[in-house]
């Protein structure tokens, strides 16, 4: 019978990774009961082992960029994580109202500073955009917001909802430099203090709310990497509330990350230690549900920037560590956990793994045609 650890090698050789070997992107093995853990676990495992410190790489977005690429996470087979998961978001609704706010209290609830020092002076937890020539994760981040006002075709005086509004950059943006009235819907109470204070005397409210709950109207609907919790099961509840608050001559633009294959339920590991009840959807799911909703008016897809804006991340959080700001604040386990995460993101966007959709939407079409902006 073949061993674990055989098992795990043979998965990696296909990958061109190997165990202690001297590539940047090799498995240093601290503790040989990684490979039975792998092994039942699946990512999980992976992930788990990491933050144990039973396993090191010297450059994990490199690892995970040839394992994704060599599309072994499918290749590897089904773990007991999934037979258990799976089962659960068919049978439950994990994002429903009264699960809402769990990711904001596990997730965007942390230290601010662990924000503040990974996200920079724009506090935007989203990709930036490196289409306008941007070489700075700020200039990126600005480029982003710039962007989708005009795919929104913003004017002074348009009222824009803002699913999922984090710590207010992208409203206080456009309400500065457009001239807009937005109203930003978030479910964490950090986030909403935060952004309240940025947006001070701006035409900017903040309201601590699910977005089921939102019965206003609005010129303009925008949701920046939001979808990415709102799950399969409310995915028409989602869709049929932004039709229901967007004026029958509006636009709204979604942003989300893609997964290329439709699953049910989110990744084990970044769904019990990241992003609690995550899913990231499939552009098949979302069509889908915009189905008979609304007119796709622009499909734009800029992953490979999120891989630019994931390293920046990861290099501002590493700095702040090593400079003592977050050390005394994060034990060790937490710090290879967070860098599993952002790196590990990193090389699913460079393997084109996962993907970045900007959808323009509209009710019933506009007139003449919508014009594509990049």
């Amino acid at each position: 019978m073949q061993t674990a650890e055989h098992w795990f090698q043979s998965l990696l050789d296909s990958a061109g990774v190997h165990l202690n070997g001297t590539q940047p992107c090799d498995i240093r093995v601290n503790n040989p009961a990684l490979f039975n853990l792998i092994r039942w676990q699946g990512t999980l495992g992976l992930g788990n082992s990491y933050m144990y410190g039973w396993w090191d790489c010297a450059s994990l977005d490199d690892f995970f960029y040839r394992v994704l690429k060599a599309d072994l996470d499918r290749k590897a087979g089904i773990f007991l994580p999934q037979l258990f998961g799976t089962p659960m978001a068919y049978l439950a609704n994990l994002q429903s109202v009264g699960r809402a706010f769990e990711v904001g209290k596990r997730h965007y609830d942390l230290d601010e500073d662990l924000f503040r020092c990974m996200l920079g002076n724009n506090m935007t937890y989203s990709s930036g955009y490196r289409g306008s020539g941007a070489t700075t994760l700020d200039e990126a981040q600005f480029a982003k917001h710039d962007l989708i006002c005009r795919k929104l075709h913003l004017l002074p005086g348009t009222t824009v909802l803002e699913i999922g509004c984090g710590w207010g950059s992208f409203a206080h943006y456009a309400a500065e430099h457009y001239g807009v009235r937005v109203i930003g819907l978030t479910i964490s109470e950090h986030q909403a203090a935060a952004a309240r204070t940025l947006c001070h005397g701006l035409p900017v409210e903040i309201l601590l709310q699910d977005y089921r709950t939102y019965t206003g109207h609005a010129d303009a609907i925008v949701s920046v990497g939001m979808f990415e919790h709102v799950g399969v099961k409310n995915y028409s509840t989602y869709f049929d509330t932004v039709h229901r608050c967007l004026c029958p001559d509006g636009l709204f633009l979604l942003h989300a990350i893609g997964s290329l294959h439709t699953t049910i339920a989110g990744d084990p590991w970044m769904s019990t230690h990241i992003f609690p009840n995550g899913k990231l959807p499939s552009l098949r799911q979302i069509a889908t549900e915009v189905e008979g909703r609304f007119v796709i008016e622009d499909l734009h897809n800029f992953g490979p920037d999120y891989d630019f804006t994931l390293m920046a991340w990861s290099k501002n959080f590493q700095s702040s560590i090593h400079e003592g700001e977050l050390a005394t604040r994060f034990d060790e386990r937490f710090q290879r956990m967070w860098q599993y995460y952002l790196l590990s993101c990193a090389g699913a966007f460079r393997s084109r793994n996962l993907q970045l959709w900007q959808l323009v939407l509209s009710p019933s079409g506009v007139p003449g045609g919508y014009h594509p902006v990049r």
